[in-house]
């Protein structure tokens, strides 16, 4: 059920649930001037009055109650931005070409997270329109964008969501979105949303002008109280939750999403709303297959398993094989690595369990059973989370040596689990990837206070003076510096046909395409080499990765070199390999034809 503003054969249909106000109106601005229309209500607290004369275009608020006129909480498109009046949006406008389509199932995902303002200098849909072949031709099957949700001012990460309807104003309006998502399907390339359901923004939220009950009263997040998923009328947020999804898979023909912070999305309800969620968005989606992915911080497989033994998502999030990498490479440990040992063991026991056995010491998530899918565990080197919450937003490549970046991305690329990159790591981007907002002054000072109060715990800003060197989440040029520059794909051509290769030969590879666990076996042969054994569909395949600064082991007898990390290809030496593994170098072995 659609409550907001929806064109019928009658006009406009203005439909709000406001269950505690007595009388309700809708305010209308356009071509035929202003006016205000009174509503009814039916037994559920649902006001409604359609209008003859409103059409796509109209502006529009409420007034619920006495309360003052205020923008709509289900709104498509707010123009203005969070305060000011909401736009009729006539979904149906939109000529898709889209339908030979078929979708992208889990276990071929190679996903690719982007940030629609940060990718592009002009920071549109339109202009991420015209990076879609690049995207296509690196190799990646899935963009992962970051939330979209209207959020305050002119930038934000999107996490600050307040008008969960409506692609957020600065990115274009929401047929440029439609535009989008038609033409990455042209480039055979899936769209998958990250969706925020368990916090509002703190700024321009006005759920609570219409009924208080969309938050919880005994429950809390990190970012202020939880959504109310199962206390008293929780049936109508857990309507709008349900009608957000199927919002965006009908008339956006998304292909999936990843669901943020999952564990704050706190449900003591018989089915969670994570697998209510998932099963009602599959059902829209009909034949096309879903791709859903779900955050949980308590590393919790249990969101991946089918019902009734879990919450039926196809994969979680994985972080601990950044974490261990990281680790391994710059001897961090601060926030949460403090908890990951990096030992090239430890590394190899991610890459066979999909969590670390740091995690598993720690107690933190059920035992990973030999039926959880490599694929359920999406693994990466760098995402929006590892880089810009660093107090710099430095990558991981701006801070180790190059060579053994390589190293990392071949092994990274090679492991069974999903891989998820994050944009410009394919390039070794010189840019930064900071947290950015755009909050009014008071709650953005405090943000900016905050942001720098967190990295106290850091050595290198334990000094006040120092930690005032952290970019100002508030500044522009925070935002601006963040931005990549995509000319870079050719200045730093050695490491993206690195990339580029790497992902052909997971996609070609017939011993790359089981997503079986049990297919792969990684042991540690020294405290900086390892070695990781596919099999699959009759075939083989090898990685050895020496991040050591000396040569290691010799290449095993009976296999062809199918890609060194060394190779001048990839601005290395060309070094011959003689049977052994040269310094800070990954090789992968094979047969010699696939």
């Amino acid at each position: 059920m659609m409550l907001g503003a929806n064109i019928t054969d009658a006009g406009v249909e203005y439909r709000v649930w406001a269950p505690q106000h007595v009388h309700c109106r809708v305010i209308i601005a356009d071509a035929h001037g202003e006016r205000t229309l009174a509503m009814t209500t039916d037994t559920e607290g649902v006001w409604s009055v359609t209008d003859p004369l409103s059409s796509a275009g109209s502006r529009y608020a409420f007034l619920p109650g006495d309360e003052a006129e205020t923008p709509d909480f289900w709104s498509r498109y707010q123009p203005d931005g969070v305060h000011a009046r909401s736009e009729v949006v006539d979904p149906s406008r939109f000529v898709w070409t889209d339908t030979a389509w078929r979708g992208i199932t889990a276990d071929k995902a190679i996903v690719y997270e982007l940030h629609v303002g940060a990718y592009t200098s002009a920071g549109t849909w339109d202009a991420l329109i015209g990076q879609l072949q690049a995207l296509q031709d690196l190799g990646a099957t899935v963009l992962e964008i970051m939330p979209v949700a209207q959020c305050p001012g002119t930038r934000n990460w999107g996490y600050d969501g307040v008008y969960h309807f409506a692609p957020a104003n600065y990115y274009g309006t929401p047929d440029d979105m439609r535009r989008f998502v038609d033409a990455a399907h042209e480039h055979n390339l899936a769209v998958i949303l990250d969706v925020v359901y368990n916090h509002f923004g703190p700024e321009g939220n006005y759920s609570g002008r219409y009924s208080p009950w969309y938050l919880s009263e005994t429950n809390t997040t990190d970012w202020g109280p939880a959504l109310n998923w199962d206390g008293p009328h929780s049936d109508m947020v857990r309507m709008w939750a349900l009608a957000n999804i199927g919002y965006w898979v009908t008339e956006f023909h998304l292909d999936g999403f990843r669901l943020d912070a999952t564990q704050a999305m706190i449900d003591s309800s018989p089915e969670s709303i994570v697998q209510e969620l998932g099963t009602h968005a599959r059902e829209i989606a009909g034949d096309k297959p879903l791709i859903l992915y779900a955050e949980d911080g308590r590393h919790d497989i249990a969101r991946a398993r089918p019902a009734p033994h879990g919450d039926g998502m196809d994969g979680v999030w994985a972080d601990d094989f950044h974490h261990e990498v990281r680790v391994h490479l710059t001897n961090d440990s601060e926030m949460w690595l403090q908890y990951y040992d990096g030992t090239i063991t430890n590394i190899a026991d991610t890459i066979r369990d999909g969590f670390s056995p740091t995690t598993f010491a720690k107690g933190d998530h059920l035992a990973v059973a030999d039926s959880d899918l490599a694929s359920a565990f999406v693994h990466c080197l760098q995402n929006h989370d590892q880089v810009g919450n660093r107090p710099l937003g430095e990558r991981l490549h701006h801070v180790i040596n190059l060579d053994r970046y390589k190293v990392a991305s071949a092994l990274f690329l090679f492991d069974p689990e999903t891989p998820l990159l994050f944009m410009g790591q394919e390039f070794a981007a010189s840019t930064p990837f900071c947290f950015f907002t755009d909050m009014p002054s008071e709650l953005g000072r405090q943000v900016t206070e905050g942001r720098r109060k967190e990295f106290a715990g850091f050595p290198a800003f334990q000094d006040e003076h120092l930690r005032d060197t952290i970019p100002d989440p508030q500044e522009e040029s925070t935002f601006l510096r963040s931005k990549l520059r995509l000319g870079e794909r050719e200045t730093h051509a050695g490491v993206y046909a690195l990339y580029q290769d790497l992902i052909k030969l997971r996609r070609e590879h017939p011993a790359m395409q089981s997503v079986d666990r049990r297919d792969c076996e990684a042991i540690a042969l020294s405290t900086e080499m390892l070695r990781v054994h596919r099999r699959g569909n009759g075939q083989e395949i090898l990685l050895l990765a020496n991040f050591g600064p000396e040569t290691s082991v010799g290449v095993e007898a009976g296999w062809e070199v199918l890609l060194s990390t060394d190779d001048v290809k990839y601005g290395g030496s060309g070094q011959a390999l003689n049977n052994t593994i040269p310094a800070r170098t990954a090789v992968i072995l094979g047969a010699s034809s696939y």
